[in-house]
């Protein structure tokens, strides 16, 4: 299992095939306050849309409901950059599941009112990510 780090996400590898990979993602992210509010199955759209063969690839629109509301509050506009986007997908053999990260989204907005709420969006998101990673 190795540990995914960048400037807008993190992730880990799980070794789960990808149904079963998104359904532990969804029981994560669950304990942590969100639902799902969107699928987006990319390797079937790309392959009815262009006839392109890809690997899965599925990307889940997470939406923690207070935390939501509060940074709508603060900024309607914010909506620009929710909700928040967990991909799940097979690359090399291996499935992945990256999470961005929401200080890094909602550092685009320079609003002091969403450090706050993207902060505890991160602790929470990386608590799922640990559960994940805990169920290896």
């Amino acid at each position: 299992m190795s540990t995914i780090e960048h400037a807008y996400g993190f992730g880990t590898t799980l070794d789960s095939d990808i149904a079963t990979a998104i359904e532990q993602v969804t029981t994560a992210l669950k304990a942590e306050g969100f639902g799902v509010l969107t699928t987006i199955d990319v390797q079937q759209t790309l392959k009815q849309k262009i006839n392109a063969d890809v690997e899965p690839y599925v990307i889940l629109g997470a939406c923690n409901p207070e935390q939501a509301h509060r940074a709508l509050a603060a900024a309607p506009e914010i909506g620009l950059l929710l909700p928040c986007h967990v991909i799940v997908y097979r690359r090399d053999g291996a499935t992945r599941v990256e999470i961005a990260d929401p200080t890094a989204l909602l550092a685009i907005a320079r609003h002091a009112g969403l450090d706050e709420i993207a902060d505890e969006a991160r602790r929470r998101l990386r608590r799922a990510l640990d559960h994940l990673t805990a169920d290896q």
